[in-house]
Formats: C-alpha cells, structure tokens, sequence
C-alpha cells in the first residue's frame, strides 16, 4: 500500500467513525479540540498534506477509538 492509499484509507475510516458516533465535522473538531479545517483535512482523501500525530491522537480518543482503528 502506498502513502497514497494510507492516507484515504485514514480520512475514509474517520469518516465513518464519525458518522456511526453521529456526530459532525464541527462537533467532532470541538470535541477533539482541533480546527474544523484540520478535521476537513483528514477527511479529504485527495488532499496530500502532513498532518500532526497530536491532532490524529486527539480525534481517536475523541471517537473513543485507538489510532490503529484508523489507520487500518
């Protein structure tokens, strides 16, 4: 698997954590207290940028997932 596919893997499985927790974008980058746009950007498959591991720990724990969940 290349970065490529990680990467949309990682903003598909927040994705759908996200919504089987009901929650939206806003909701979840306030619970996780990350910006709206990181969220967003996590969740954009095509966007080829690096993100923080703070901000990925956060939103896992704020899913009440492990990172792992999301990285599968």
């Amino acid at each position: 698997m290349n970065n490529e596919e990680r990467l949309k893997n990682l903003g598909i499985n927040i994705y759908y954590w996200r919504k089987k927790r009901g929650l939206t974008q806003k909701e979840l980058a306030e619970k996780a207290n990350v910006s709206s746009y990181v969220l967003s950007s996590f969740e954009k498959p095509d966007k080829n940028k690096s993100f923080s591991l703070t901000a990925l720990f956060k939103i896992a724990d704020a899913l009440g997932v492990e990172v792992t969940e999301l990285l599968m």
